[in-house]
């Protein structure tokens, strides 16, 4: 068997160039050839090593949601749900984002809008968003044993809650709210906390 010609491209650094170009620009308003243009290779490259466009995104998203479960992970091995919200919030905001880190969140805006030919991505979305917020029910269940949360808070309704706001901040991040906006929306949700 021969030996094909060596990759000219490094695919790690590709796949976060389409994860950054899909969480700029949503999964339909990316073509094909936006991503080969940020991504620096050609269409037969492109589906060789990553697939269909809509298997590049799954890729981008797994990508995406690892780096992003590392803050979750962290924001939820805080001792109080007071702290834990407050770091998930302010991550999701992106106001200590690095450079010209996208704003927002890719999960949130990677399909805001869709037509019915990108329905298996509006679902694939909402199921992600879906395990990350029965993943927070999970921990409020546990603050609340553990005496953080009052007796009567409930852990299902409280992750809703916080995951409805985080997905508001994202949105407002995206569309160019400030850092400092941002960080007063964070502020006021924090005041509504249940006390202990």
């Amino acid at each position: 068997m021969g030996v094909g010609r060596p990759r000219e491209f490094d695919p790690d650094v590709a796949l976060d160039s389409a994860m950054e170009l899909f969480w700029r620009q949503g999964y339909e308003g990316t073509s094909l050839s936006d991503l080969t243009e940020a991504m620096g290779i050609a269409k037969p490259s492109l589906y060789a090593v990553f697939g269909n466009k809509e298997e590049l995104f799954r890729k981008a998203l797994d990508r995406y949601a690892a780096r992003r479960s590392d803050m979750s992970c962290n924001a939820l091995s805080e001792p109080t749900s007071r702290r834990a919200v407050e770091r998930m919030l302010l991550a999701f905001a992106g106001v200590d984002a690095e450079g010209d880190t996208p704003k927002g969140c890719l999960m949130v805006q990677g399909a805001l809008v869709c037509s019915e030919a990108s329905e298996t991505i509006r679902q694939e979305l909402c199921a992600r968003r879906a395990e990350g917020e029965a993943a927070l029910c999970r921990r409020m269940a546990e603050w609340k044993e553990a005496g953080d949360l009052p007796a009567d808070a409930d852990p299902k309704d409280l992750a809703r809650y916080v995951m409805a706001v985080a997905q508001g901040i994202t949105v407002q991040a995206a569309s160019g709210a400030s850092a400092e906006d941002l960080r007063r929306v964070v502020t006021m949700t924090m005041r509504t906390w249940p006390p202990v």
